[in-house]
């Protein structure tokens, strides 16, 4: 029996298989009733109790050699299997779609682009912002409609803290901190207390430039305007300014833009007029420039500032808002090919 035990270790320990199968017949073939293994046990019983001392130990660890033998061929196997099974076969070459950046996205680094190769520089700023950086360093007066709670989103109970309402406050930091000549561009997202419609939405995006230097007149910003506006839209684009009011400018402006689907000769999106608003501007009031600390007697400067999301719908023609921040694959795929 030593012999016996001795060969079918040797055996055993070279066993292998191919698949889970092959695996189940081996463990039949030594561990099942009838199995080679289950014989010498029942040749064990008959045994003097001088050979069962003799031969018990070496009878067991050879039962425990087959069946951890035959457990490890058939976990590796079974490991193969659920890796193989994790792959789908029936997948293309290539089944990982390039990604695209989001519409606002592309329109902002166009913005941004344009305004570059004029010299504007970027600038950042804190979306939470206090009430002299929003509001007060910019000519806002205490009573302005802005400052009420319908269209402001006060934090922690208090006027002094706030989502900021445009990207405004980012000029006022600048010219905090920075002598003329300034010449930024500021892109960002605000926030405003509106009801979220195809028109509205509690936040957007913004872009605004400023530019502060000695002798700058209502001419460059004209000239910057027209630039920026065949840019982005094409050089058959023609301007036209109407006077506005915003507090941190005077004179102030909007500018529209002719039409870039009726190329100014009237329809339906831009009501049968010929021209489409797309911003505001004007030049820096005196005011801010004293607040910020510019001497306003030396210095001068222009600010303008859009809405990407308006400049976006003009380009793509996108008809709802809400579109935009909701992250429909469906629509965002549209634009693939944009950039």
């Amino acid at each position: 029996m030593v012999e016996k035990i001795n060969s079918l270790k040797a055996e055993i320990m070279q066993l292998s298989a191919a698949n889970v199968a092959e695996v189940e017949a081996l463990r039949i073939k030594y561990l099942s009733k009838k199995g080679l293994v289950s014989q010498l046990f029942n040749d064990f019983r008959g045994l003097s109790p001088e050979d069962k001392r003799a031969l018990g130990a070496p009878l067991n660890e050879l039962k425990d050699l087959a069946t951890n033998k035959i457990n490890e061929l058939k976990e590796s196997l079974e490991s193969v299997s659920s890796e193989a099974d994790a792959i789908d076969m029936t997948r293309t070459a290539s089944p990982i779609k390039l990604g695209t950046r989001h519409p606002l996205s592309v329109v902002r680094n166009e913005i941004v682009g344009i305004f570059s190769r004029l010299g504007f520089t970027i600038a950042e700023g804190p979306e939470i912002e206090d009430d002299w950086h929003v509001f007060s360093s910019l000519n806002f007066a205490a009573d302005h409609p802005a400052r009420d709670m319908q269209d402001t989103f006060f934090i922690q109970r208090t006027p002094d803290v706030l989502l900021r309402t445009h990207t405004s406050s980012v000029q006022s930091r600048v010219m905090e901190n920075t002598q003329p000549p300034i010449r930024i561009i500021c892109p960002g997202r605000v926030y405003r207390n509106e009801a979220i419609s195809a028109r509205a939405h509690c936040f957007f995006h913004q872009v605004e430039a400023l530019y502060v230097d000695k002798n700058v007149s209502f001419a460059d910003l004209k000239q910057t305007l027209l630039y920026f506006a065949q840019e982005m839209f094409g050089p058959e684009t023609k301007i036209r300014l109407r006077p506005s009011y915003f507090p941190f400018t005077e004179p102030s402006a909007e500018m529209d833009i002719s039409c870039n689907l009726c190329g100014g000769k009237g329809c339906s999106f831009c009501k049968h007029t010929g021209w489409v608003e797309i911003l505001g501007c004007g030049m820096v009031d005196p005011n801010v420039l004293d607040a910020c600390g510019i001497d306003s007697k030396v210095y001068s400067g222009f600010a303008l500032g859009m809405g990407v999301e308006r400049i976006t719908n003009l380009k793509y023609q996108v008809k709802d808002l809400r579109m935009f921040s909701e992250n429909d694959t469906r629509f965002l795929e549209e634009f693939t090919s944009a950039h």
